[in-house]
């Protein structure tokens, strides 16, 4: 059996290590800290039990002892066991202490490394902790001890490089005088980062002179860490992560989940703080394909239809060589391109990912007999309009949208929001309903195309912005280019 101690890194998506992501798939047990990142459980398996084991400071605490016995209840079944924690195990984590139970215990273990907050805090920040002809050493410290007596602050006040403090925010005036008392200027520079890597990112900066007053004044909160020396003279000239377009903007997503995390992904990497908020989900339908030999053009109107076409046809051991011969229209660039992840390259996309679009891009195309691939519930413009023009058209519903449930917190959290974002008008109605029969008032709506726009004037809301192209890239491209 083996236990493993893993970082989870400071919390930013992205910077969670392959082999920590590894290992939490495999876990049968996860027991996890607090500032592990939001979405670093999203891998772990259904049936993994995860449990809570976090410390914070002035709020919940669950003892060292009850995590240890925890860990060696779970290990000693021969489980595998994680111990998730945030950042790095052995920096100011308590990781040794219980590699030092599991060895006593003869359990075997393994240290996963993790990024720790007081690199990655200060980097994010445009603050290097050693710079050429500023600082060439850096040292570590924890803030958070009873007194402080249990340091030596001569020597770290005399210590030549950067200081850097964890968990410090409501000692930094006695930090920031032991400092000054052991010989370190009061005008030497002063950097606090706040929930440094993540979306909510700030920087305060102040001298030791002045740190105590200018972040109490700014409200800073833990987690924080604290940057003493010339370098946090420096975000000023470094800083990238404010830069990005979307920095500090609160963006809520509401499409299915398995197709929001792209989304997602996206607006985080632009500075948005995302709240997940799928309002639907889809289910797939037991339709029988029809014979496709008939028809001479092939509609896909979603990326869902086109992944839930290649899902039919598997059923029927078979593949895209079912569509050679036929003309394939894709509804848009996202369509198109989970078309050519089955290995089909669609011949018709049409520039406006709307009906109205398909139609235009089809003015020229004679069309006998036509197959469109759909949700259920999808609008009959299409349809209507090729019988309009003689063709015979059959609709193939291989799946529909159904509610999803929202708890309380998310509701909130999307209500709180400065923008919330639609990609159907499903989401729009099943958001509706689940927020009691109303859109939240406060946050900006973006639609992602005609339809969905439709569907937020119909309930009173007229949308801030509505994507052109009709793709999520160009919803994200309406919200960066917005005022």
């Amino acid at each position: 059996m083996t236990a493993y101690l893993v970082g989870a890194g400071p919390g930013a998506r992205g910077l969670l290590t392959l082999r920590a992501a590894e290992l939490i798939a495999r876990a049968d047990v996860i027991l996890y800290d607090l500032l592990i990142p939001a979405d670093a459980l999203s891998g772990a398996r259904a049936d993994a039990e995860l449990i809570y084991v976090g410390k914070q400071g002035g709020g919940e605490q669950v003892p060292q002892e009850a995590t240890n016995a925890l860990l060696l209840e779970h290990a000693r079944t021969g489980k595998a066991v994680v111990r998730l924690k945030g950042g790095d195990p052995f920096v100011f984590g308590r990781g040794g202490e219980e590699a030092l139970v599991l060895r006593e215990a003869g359990i075997a273990f393994e240290v996963v490394p993790g990024i720790t907050a007081g690199i990655a805090a200060p980097a994010y920040a445009g603050l290097p902790v050693t710079q050429r002809h500023l600082s060439s050493a850096v040292a570590f410290v924890t803030g958070h001890t009873q007194s402080g007596d249990e340091l030596d602050w001569a020597a770290l006040a005399a210590f030549p490089g950067t200081l850097v403090f964890y968990m410090g925010v409501r000692s930094l005036e006695r930090i920031a005088s032991r400092l000054v008392e052991g010989g370190r200027s009061p005008d030497e520079p002063v950097a606090v980062v706040e929930r440094g890597t993540l979306p909510g990112q700030r920087t305060t900066l102040a001298t030791l002179a002045t740190v105590s007053e200018r972040a109490a004044a700014a409200g800073v909160q833990a987690p924080a860490v604290t940057v003493v020396g010339p370098v946090a003279a420096l975000p000023g000239e470094l800083a990238w992560l404010e830069q990005r377009a979307l920095h500090g903007v609160k963006v809520a997503v509401t499409r299915a989940r398995a197709q929001a995390s792209p989304l997602a992904a996206r607006l985080a990497d632009l500075g948005a703080a995302v709240v997940e908020a799928p309002a639907i989900r889809t289910r797939s339908l037991e339709a029988e394909l029809p014979i496709l030999a008939g028809y001479d053009l092939i509609i896909v109107t979603s990326p869902n239809g086109a992944h839930e076409l290649f899902a039919a046809l598997a059923r029927q051991h078979r593949d895209a060589r079912a569509l050679a011969g036929h003309r394939v229209a894709a509804l848009g660039p996202g369509t198109a391109r989970a078309l050519r992840e089955h290995g089909i390259i669609a011949d018709t996309v049409p520039q406006r990912a709307v009906a109205e679009g398909m139609l235009e891009s089809l003015a020229s195309v004679p069309v006998a007999r036509a197959l469109i691939v759909r949700a259920r519930e999808g609008r009959d413009v299409l349809p209507d309009a090729l019988r309009e023009r003689g063709a015979e058209v059959d609709v193939l519903a291989l799946y529909e949208t159904t509610a999803e449930p929202l708890d309380a917190a998310t509701l909130t959290a999307t209500a709180a929001a400065d923008w919330i974002t639609f990609t159907s008008a499903s989401t729009v109605r099943f958001l509706a309903e689940a927020a009691g029969g109303a859109l939240p008032d406060g946050p900006k709506l973006a639609s992602i195309g005609p339809a969905t726009s439709a569907a937020l004037r119909e309930r009173g809301h007229e949308p801030d912005v509505e994507a052109d192209p009709h793709t999520p890239d160009g919803l994200v491209t309406a919200l960066v280019n917005y005022g």
